[in-house]
């Protein structure tokens, strides 16, 4: 079943079209840690990744990012960007799930703010 969901749908992998054009104009570029696989044409004019779960642009790291964008020219496999001791490690887009930040005061926050410094308003 899972085949014919690759086979036919984008959500699920590559599509059928996908796998075609990497297959007879892609040039692997590299993967990432999370099994990620960037491609690009043989004259370096279209750059494409093949997504290992789920296709979320987020999942990709800021470094592949700017290579997919041609905000740079050499993969982060050739070129690796320099880090500084202040950045924080990629993470994915974590709305909608149970991790996504919850400020205090809101109704999923896990210990909600006293409610002493709201006043309803009513009606006159």
């Amino acid at each position: 079943m899972r085949f014919i969901l690759t086979l036919l749908t984008w959500y699920h992998g590559s599509s059928l079209g996908t796998r075609l054009f990497t297959w007879r104009r892609g040039e692997k570029v590299g993967e990432d840690d999370h099994g990620n696989v960037f491609y690009q044409t043989r004259d370096g004019g279209r750059r494409w990744v093949v997504y290992v779960a789920e296709p979320e642009a987020s999942r990709i790291t800021p470094e592949w990012h700017g290579w997919l964008h041609f905000t740079w020219d050499e993969p982060p496999t050739t070129a690796p960007l320099s880090r500084k001791p202040w950045q924080r490690p990629h993470q994915e887009n974590l709305t909608g799930t149970a991790l996504a930040h919850a400020p205090a005061g809101s109704i999923r926050h896990s210990a909600p703010a006293p409610r002493g410094d709201y006043e309803a308003w009513k009606p006159e």
